[in-house]
């Protein structure tokens, strides 16, 4: 779906998200990037033509499309182009942030205007020790965590 190509596009997906949205229960990640506040907008007429049904959260795109490019993202959904794979990694950090989010460098988290004018190595170990305390804060289920995930819980790494 393409809504921002004119208002034939924009009608196009109104009615192909309000029949999505009459035939499944659909929460949207909506990315805070380029065109948010128009998407948003189509969402919720869609929303309304759906008589209310689905909804929809605003999730932060830092690193998005740096993971989209990876060979990770590229080994985890093989038959996703790049756009897709940032759409799925959208997708999962509503559903699990601290599982998507241990995927992208953390320099590519946008953790600072600054952080080019440090000490490499130091930034990546503060950054490093950072996630592990976040990692350990909000717990993990070890059976279902991703090896990137794991790589950061206290005991299991080297």
């Amino acid at each position: 779906a393409h809504p921002h190509n004119g208002e034939a596009a924009k009608h196009d997906t109104v009615e192909r998200l309000s029949h999505l949205l009459s035939e499944h229960e659909v929460i949207f990640a909506l990315g805070n990037g380029t065109a948010s506040r128009e998407t948003e907008n189509v969402l919720r007429e869609a929303m309304k033509k759906a008589s209310g049904r689905g909804c929809y959260a605003v999730v932060d795109e830092a690193g998005a499309s740096v993971y989209s490019a990876t060979e990770l993202a590229a080994k985890e959904l093989p038959n996703l182009d790049v756009t897709h794979r940032g759409a799925v990694s959208l997708a999962r950090r509503l559903m699990d942030p601290m599982s998507e989010l241990v995927k992208v460098g953390p320099q590519s988290l946008g953790v600072g205007l600054y952080q080019h004018d440090v000490d490499q190595k130091r930034l990546e170990e503060e950054l490093t020790g950072v996630t592990q305390c976040c990692v350990t804060a909000v717990g993990c289920d070890a059976n279902r965590a991703s090896p990137e995930l794991l790589r950061y819980v206290a005991g299991l790494t080297p």
